[in-house]
This record gives structure tokens, C-alpha cells and sequence, in this order.
């Protein structure tokens, strides 16, 4: 069982993508998880997808996507929002329209976060679900994870040095994976195999 997991962070020290690393090392040996930054993705331009086609790394997200059995979106918050670089990669990623079904069609897909502020990232994460509806996939809301603090969570090194948090994500991966292994039977294996031509 495969995840493709995105941080929605550009920074070198991101707690986000932090938190998507630990993550990876939290899973069971059942189930692979897939780290992805989102640079090198330009913004979207209508213009530049006309005559250039979809740039390289959206078509490598896209196919790496089509063969997973579920999306794990870890996203900052801004401004009580969203953050642009992530909705921009999500945009690239549905172009073509036609291809937004068989890209994020019934894929499973869990929200967590980390953000420096007391709140954490309830707001971001509240603010995507209309987004996941529109793509037609599958949220998981088992569990929440909105790390707050995060300068006191992580060390230097990207560790989570908080147990308490530790133990909220191996929980958290848990569900998820539950969740996709829930899915109707052969749905993951129906799902169609990445093309080297899409």
C-alpha cells in the first residue's frame, strides 16, 4: 500500500514537512509513504499550459498520485487560509479537467498540519475540504491533527521531541490506514495504472 504525502512548505526547515517526515516513520511496515516538496512547480498559467503542456514535475506528482492507494495533505496555515504554493500544485495537478477523476476520483486523503501559532492549523485544514469535495475524493476524519507550538515540538534536527504528539501521529496514521484498507473491496486494485503518456 502506497501514500503520496505533501508538504505544503517550501522552507529548508519546515515544520510541515518535519511532520510528514516523521510521519513516514511512524507508519507499519504494511504501507509506504511517499515524500513530496512542491518545489519546482511555476505558478499556474493558462497561457504557459497552452503551449508548453504540463510541466515536468506535475506529471511526475500526477502518475506518482494515479498509483497510490491514498493523499496525505500536511498544510500550513496563512493568514487563517490555505497557502498558495500548495493550492497552486493542487491546481496544476487537475489539468486537464478530464483528468481530475482519475487522479484524486475516490482517493482517500487525510488532513493534519503544523503551524508556530497556539491554534494550529484548524483553519487551513477546514478551508481545503471544499477543495477535496470539488476533486471528488475521499476525506478521512477519523482523527485530527493540528500541531500546535511547533517551535516546541521539533528540535533542530526535525525530530518531534514531544511524546504526547509522537503518539498522536502514529495514531493518526493508523486510522488513516484503516481507512483506505476499508475501502471497498477492489477499489485500490481497479484503480488505473500510471501512463507514461498522460
Amino acid at each position: 500500500m502506497k501514500i503520496v504525502g505533501l508538504s505544503g512548505s517550501l522552507r529548508a526547515g519546515s515544520y510541515n514537512t518535519a511532520l510528514l517526515k516523521s510521519a513516514r516513520e511512524a507508519i507499519s511496515e504494511r504501507l509506504e509513504l511517499k515524500v513530496y516538496t512542491l518545489h519546482d512547480i511555476p505558478l499556474y498559467d493558462g497561457d504557459k499550459e497552452s503551449s508548453e503542456g504540463i510541466p515536468w514535475r506535475v506529471k511526475e506528482l500526477k502518475e506518482e498520485l494515479i498509483s497510490s492507494d491514498g493523499l496525505l495533505i500536511v498544510t500550513p496555515e496563512y493568514n487563517h487560509s490555505i497557502p498558495g504554493v500548495l493550492k497552486n500544485a493542487i491546481d496544476w495537478l487537475s489539468r486537464p479537467p478530464e483528468e481530475i477523476k482519475r487522479v484524486f476520483g475516490d482517493r482517500p486523503v487525510a488532513l493534519m498540519g503544523a503551524s508556530p501559532s497556539g491554534f494550529g492549523t484548524v483553519l487551513a485544514q477546514e478551508a481545503w475540504l471544499p477543495i477535496l469535495r470539488t476533486l471528488g475524493m475521499k476525506p478521512w476524519f477519523g482523527k485530527s491533527l493540528h500541531v500546535a507550538n511547533a517551535d516546541e515540538v521539533f528540535d533542530h534536527a526535525g525530530k518531534i521531541t514531544d511524546a504526547r504528539i509522537s503518539l498522536q501521529l502514529q495514531q493518526f496514521m493508523q486510522g488513516f490506514q484503516s481507512f483506505i484498507e476499508a475501502q471497498p473491496a477492489g477499489a485500490m486494485s481497479e484503480r488505473p495504472q500510471p501512463s507514461l503518456h498522460s
